[in-house]
């Protein structure tokens, strides 16, 4: 019986490394890999159709969970603020259409919220967890640039101030 769990074990340390070990590392100055994805309305919505904007991507684990709304209100309270800097908000997660739509309009949000139910955007930008069974995005953000360039990586999240740490940045490199 003991070998058995530490196979098990051995086998979710393998696991968690290769996932790890799978994502892309993207770096300031990258072009932003390109996606197509469906909206809550189910409107196609690419990354082009915001050329010449600054566009906040957020990637976030969940619909209606406490983080990921907590997050979601942040940018929909400071929303007009990042539009007057410029920039379009974007979020992303592995959750489909319905549930994004209920969650947008749960909330009031002013913003797409995009669905990527087989995580291939995520991936593409290192931001999925993916367990085999069960995928996840990571809660991580993106400042594209207007040139269509990874301006800023934010890979640790304070929900609550994130979306302040965001128009900061946007001051300094507008």
């Amino acid at each position: 019986m003991k070998i058995f769990i530490l196979i098990g074990i051995a086998l979710v340390f393998y696991l968690l490394r290769a996932n790890v070990m799978a994502a892309p590392i993207l770096k300031i100055g990258d072009d932003a890999p390109t996606f197509t994805l469906p909206d809550s309305h189910g409107n196609q919505v690419s990354l082009s159709d915001y050329k010449s904007k600054w566009v906040v991507l957020y990637f976030y684990p969940k619909d209606d969970t406490p983080g990921c709304t907590k997050e979601a209100c942040q940018f929909r309270d400071d929303f007009k603020t990042l539009e007057a800097l410029g920039a379009k908000v974007i979020g992303v997660s592995i959750d489909d259409s319905f549930s994004h739509k209920k969650f947008a309009e749960k909330y009031n949000l002013p913003f797409p919220l995009l669905s990527d139910t087989s995580g291939d955007v995520a991936n593409s930008y290192g931001a999925l967890n993916n367990f085999l069974v069960i995928k996840l995005a990571k809660r991580y953000t993106y400042l594209i640039s207007p040139q269509g360039k990874i301006a800023k990586i934010y890979l640790s999240v304070d929900t609550s101030k994130h979306s302040q740490e965001i128009i900061e940045d946007l001051k300094i490199l507008k």
